[in-house]
């Protein structure tokens, strides 16, 4: 079996590995992706619902392809595909609707392949590589549809990540992002009934990983406040070579109130605390987090106490998101819906106050030497070049062949590798730097 290979992803990382796994899986049987402009005879579509903006996208972007690939069967999956099987396939071309990514590997057997991958081996064009931990989610925040369309928590064995992570690692990806649906919880589906000294957890694959041998590093995606533990913590300290040190760790509200009625599972004092720990550890990590401003019922009062709470925990970076009542979450049924004009007038503040934030974290780097994955060059300024630093802040640098090292001179340009420079200066929303050169 071969044919013509169209892939679409919306939404996250976990989606944008998904969609490599099947495509890696499909090309071992003679499948090939082709460009846009050339028709395909198979789709694989892979859906988002976190928002109704989503599913919005999700039934576009398949009308679209079907109408540019007339003769293409379309496979769909994805969260909106489990959340909305049937209307998903009365959708045009549609031949079939995955409704658990669990079924991966048995819709790869349906097209042929024998071998069926127990992880991926490459991730496109791209300098990092995402590597999926777990899936699943036991939580019920009151704003959220994920945990009911991705219930079953499932944990990845450690031996097939490592194996992935080798193979990443070999084909010369410079940044390794563990990622799932709710990465903090990695190892409980087999904790059950077990003594604690057996337990594993998200330290225990981290610390793993950042053993193995190569020119990496590692950074940890999205994670919740309870989970940055003493142990994980005491992980990046450990192993500061390869681990990052930068957490995303979500707050979505500043204000007790609120965190109650989202059903978070921690109070603003927890939070910080947490915050604390990781910066009395580490070196100047930065912190990142999402916002979801204008939830029902926020009064001017708790918007204060969560702008208060954002400028003590300093973040370095925040991702505003305004509330989009979900439908099939119990926050889409609460009473006090705050106007659109609102929502958008104290997003606009949390952003200005997150831009503030950020610009006092990057003036702190000033003076540090920082590792930064090179991404692309820098199209204003000839012979610069623009990457990732390892505290999540984008750095430009003039790239001067002569004074890199003489395994950097092998190359006619750093892009892809790893850099050591040191932070001269910031200017508008990233930093500047020079290559250290001893």
């Amino acid at each position: 079996m071969s044919g013509k290979l169209k892939t679409l992803t919306l939404g996250c990382k976990l989606n944008q590995y998904e969609t490599q796994y099947i495509r890696e899986g499909l090309e071992l049987v003679g499948y090939n992706e082709v460009p846009r402009e050339e028709p395909a005879e198979l789709c694989i579509v892979n859906t988002c619902t976190v928002t109704n903006e989503g599913d919005s996208k999700s039934r576009k972007a398949i009308r679209q392809l079907a109408r540019e690939n007339p003769d293409a069967r379309i496979v769909v999956m994805g969260c909106y595909a489990t959340r909305a099987p049937e209307e998903v396939h009365a959708l045009p071309n549609v031949v079939e609707v995955v409704t658990d990514k669990r079924e991966l590997p048995d819709i790869l057997g349906r097209f042929g392949v024998i071998d069926i991958p127990t992880g991926i081996s490459n991730f496109g064009n791209r300098h990092r590589a995402y590597i999926k931990i777990q899936d699943g989610c036991l939580l019920r925040c009151s704003y959220c549809i994920i945990p009911h369309v991705r219930p079953e928590l499932t944990s990845r064995p450690i031996d097939h990540i490592l194996d992935e992570a080798r193979r990443l690692i070999d084909n010369g990806y410079g940044e390794l992002v563990l990622t799932g649906v709710h990465i903090g919880h990695y190892g409980v589906d087999w904790n059950f009934g077990k003594p604690r000294e057996q337990w594993i957890r998200l330290a225990d694959l981290t610390r793993q990983i950042a053993m193995l041998p190569g020119d990496f590093r590692i950074r940890i995606s999205s994670i919740e406040a309870t989970e940055v533990t003493r142990e994980l913590i005491a992980v990046l300290d450990e192993h500061a070579a390869k681990i990052v040190p930068h957490l995303h760790i979500c707050l979505q509200s500043g204000s007790d109130a609120v965190l109650r009625r989202m059903r978070r599972r921690w109070s603003t004092q927890t939070f910080l605390q947490r915050c604390n720990l990781v910066r009395d550890t580490l070196d100047n990590p930065a912190i990142t987090t999402d916002i979801i401003t204008g939830f029902p019922g926020e009064t001017d009062a708790e918007f204060n106490e969560g702008l208060a709470t954002i400028r003590a925990a300093a973040f370095s970076k925040i991702h505003v998101f305004p509330f989009s009542a979900r439908k099939g979450t119990p926050a889409a049924d609460m009473d006090n819906q705050l106007p659109k004009s609102l929502k958008k007038q104290r997003g606009r503040e949390i952003a200005t106050l997150g831009e503030e934030l950020q610009r006092a974290y990057y003036q702190s780097l000033v003076g540090k030497k920082l590792e930064v994955l090179v991404e692309a060059e820098d199209r204003d300024k000839p012979q610069h070049y623009v990457g990732t630093s390892c505290r999540y802040a984008p750095v430009e640098f003039p790239w001067m062949p002569e004074l890199s090292s003489p395994a950097q001179q092998t190359r006619n340009n750093p892009i892809g590798q790893l850099i050591e420079v040191t932070a001269t200066a910031t200017a508008d929303d990233r930093i500047c730097a020079t290559i250290i050169t001893s």
